[in-house]
């Protein structure tokens, strides 16, 4: 039986911080590989000068080594949930920790939740973002893990809008090719940018990375809010279905709820992605502030 001096991954197991400044080299990574070019990027924003994309540091989570199961083969990343608190500016100098917030278990796969942390120089919480990676518990699995028919099915079908909205955004269309994903999920070659990689993990084609279609919901929600999205945003969604490169792809939100908070009110919404026949691959919630 391990004991928490070994390099078990428990609840609480803490991966250490990363030091890092958010240059205009990397706003300009982002810009292109998601297609997000706000012009508050790279010039005045209602913040002073230009403000970092909201979700810039995405995947910092996956610059932590040591938390994975050893079982990889089939592995896909299950949930993401964010909480925006402060902008971060070009230029900043940023501090991120890690550390397992949770491990479960549900439908055959294991799950181990990653927490990360970001922090400005000052010790600000910036923002905060858990991620929830899904691993096969069966170690013999071999093949295909699943096939692109597989979220056809109608087990895959997630229904939206069981109450009514009071707006409807409009669509964010996005089409991600595999020079994208690479840009997105690069430059190593692994299953979001290799498809021989790809097919070893037991996946038919590139698997486009979930952090890219969440990229897509946080650009459509500043596009909306603006700083009440980056100063009180939060985001929580399930990736339902394997988003696979060329797939014509449409991001969507929906309000369905005001509330109050102080002299201002939050506006609670679904989100999703969904394919162009119906199939959806991102479902979720997510809230803002109305300024």
């Amino acid at each position: 039986m391990a004991t928490l001096s070994e390099p078990e991954i428990f609840v609480g197991r803490d991966y250490g911080a990363h030091a890092l400044t958010i240059g205009p080299e990397l706003v300009q990574h982002y810009a292109e590989a998601t297609g997000d070019r706000n012009p508050w990027y790279f010039g005045p924003s209602p913040f002073g000068g230009p403000v970092a994309p909201a979700l810039a540091l995405h995947s910092e989570v996956y610059r932590y080594g040591g938390w994975y199961l050893k079982n990889i083969f089939g592995n896909l990343h299950a949930k993401q949930e964010w909480e925006l608190f402060h902008p971060i500016m070009v230029g900043d100098q940023v501090t991120t920790r890690s550390l397992i917030s949770d491990r479960y278990v549900k439908r055959g796969r294991e799950y181990v939740v990653n927490e990360v942390t970001y922090l400005g120089p000052d010790g600000r919480l910036l923002m905060r973002g858990r991620t929830h990676q899904s691993f096969l518990m069966d170690e013999s699995a071999q093949g295909t893990v699943l096939n692109k028919e597989r979220q056809k099915t109608p087990a895959r079908k997630f229904e939206i809008g069981t109450v009514p909205f009071i707006e409807e955004l409009p669509p964010l269309p996005k089409t991600v090719t595999v020079e994208m994903s690479q840009k997105f999920s690069g430059p190593s070659k692994n299953y979001h940018t290799d498809r021989e990689q790809a097919r070893q993990l037991g996946f038919p084609d590139i698997v486009v990375q979930g952090m890219l279609s969440v990229c897509f919901l946080s650009e459509l929600l500043t596009k909306r809010f603006g700083e009440g999205w980056y100063c009180g945003g939060r985001m929580v969604v399930n990736l339902v279905n394997v988003l696979w490169p060329d797939e014509p792809l449409a991001c969507r939100a929906a309000v369905k709820e005001l509330t109050p908070e102080g002299a201002r009110q939050r506006a609670h919404l679904e989100v999703w992605c969904e394919l162009a026949d119906g199939t959806k691959t991102v479902v979720g919630t997510a809230s803002a502030v109305v300024l």
